[in-house]
């Protein structure tokens, strides 16, 4: 899957417990999807999912690894991203823009890129097979940008992968049903009820959109006006969240809490975030009984490299390369969450229960 801040990679098998411990859990709504591998990883668990995120290319990916039935796409992705590994490069617009205007990939990738993702709109591709080819050159794409894990800015000099020929994979799509939806997170808790809501909000000030413009370009395929050294698509100026507010993030998160029709909750939230963990504790203690689990892990590629600017200037200095991850599990039933937060407390210590 791409390089994503905020992955829940390293908290997969913490997350898959809570859900396995909790008493009758079959149903789970992600309400802030991103790469969808949470999702993935309870759809391989045999959950039923619905995966939910705003943007295009996080739909895309839901499409892929939640939603798609690989009895009934894998053949024909199969053929293809066959075809597809022998289409003719482009350079147009995309390369111009995302090559040599900004240096996110090398221009011969960008015009392989461009030419395969022409391709896809010619042959007219649909539904959850577009999302599995489109997903398949998104990943592609990422293991060959020259970033250190967003778009924000690129680096100076090209990053070895760069140089590398970008190879198209099939990506690992799992069988039976699962639903993705593109909508904003309140009105997808008010739509989608479910055993289990999963939560993992922007924490702060950082957009996704404007983090991963290039994904969001590459699958609407818009050629939108842009701005900036990095050129970033317009309508990053334009999208706000209050997930991104310091202001308004805690009415924003507390309104979709009261929203979410589900017996339980799990909500993931960075130490980093705007709101502190008393007073998620509090907001979220509205809704029901709270525990939490503390997560210690390594923050994101970027922040362990330095601060650059977009002339690959280190102009900062890192202050820590560690982080916290809480995860508060939150509903009517006390005993049960207890016994779900030790199902899932790493095993060298005890979880932080409270």
């Amino acid at each position: 899957m791409i390089k994503y801040i905020g992955s829940k990679r390293v908290l997969l098998s913490a997350i898959v417990a809570v859900a396995r411990a909790l008493p009758q859990v079959q149903t789970v709504l992600d309400l802030f999807s991103g790469t969808s591998r949470v999702g993935h990883a309870l759809k391989q668990a045999g959950y039923h999912v619905t995966a939910n995120d705003h943007t295009s290319y996080a739909y895309t990916l839901a499409r892929c690894y939640v939603q798609a039935d690989a009895a009934a796409v894998l053949p024909e992705a199969q053929r293809a991203l066959e075809e597809l590994a022998h289409v003719e490069p482009r350079e147009g617009w995309f390369t111009e823009t995302c090559c040599r205007r900004s240096r996110y990939f090398h221009p011969k990738n960008g015009a392989r890129i461009e030419g395969m993702r022409e391709a896809i709109e010619a042959w007219g591709l649909e539904g959850d097979l577009r999302a599995v080819v489109l997903t398949a050159l998104m990943e592609a794409a990422d293991r060959v940008d020259s970033t250190v894990g967003v778009q924000m800015a690129y680096l100076k000099a090209w990053a070895p992968r760069a140089h590398n020929d970008l190879e198209l994979r099939l990506p690992k799509v799992l069988p039976g049903p699962g639903l993705a939806t593109q909508m904003e997170a309140l009105d997808a808790a008010r739509e989608h009820p479910a055993d289990l809501i999963y939560l993992d909000p922007p924490y702060n000030q950082h957009r996704y959109l404007a983090n991963y413009h290039v994904w969001e370009t590459l699958v609407r395929w818009d050629e939108p006006e842009v701005y900036g050294v990095a050129c970033k698509r317009i309508d990053c100026k334009d999208y706000h969240s209050p997930f991104n507010s310091k202001r308004e993030i805690h009415q924003a998160l507390r309104d979709v809490v009261k929203a979410a029709q589900a017996r339980f909750l799990l909500v993931s939230f960075n130490n980093e975030g705007y709101i502190t963990r008393a007073e998620m504790e509090a907001l979220l203690a509205e809704r029901g009984h709270v525990r939490v689990i503390t997560r210690d892990h390594d923050r994101y590629v970027g922040a362990r490299i330095g601060i650059y600017n977009p002339d690959g200037e280190k102009v900062g200095r890192v202050s820590h390369i560690r982080n916290k991850e809480y995860l508060y599990l939150v509903g009517d039933d006390d005993r049960a969450l207890a016994e779900a937060a030790e199902a899932c407390a790493p095993k060298a210590e005890q979880p932080a229960l409270f």
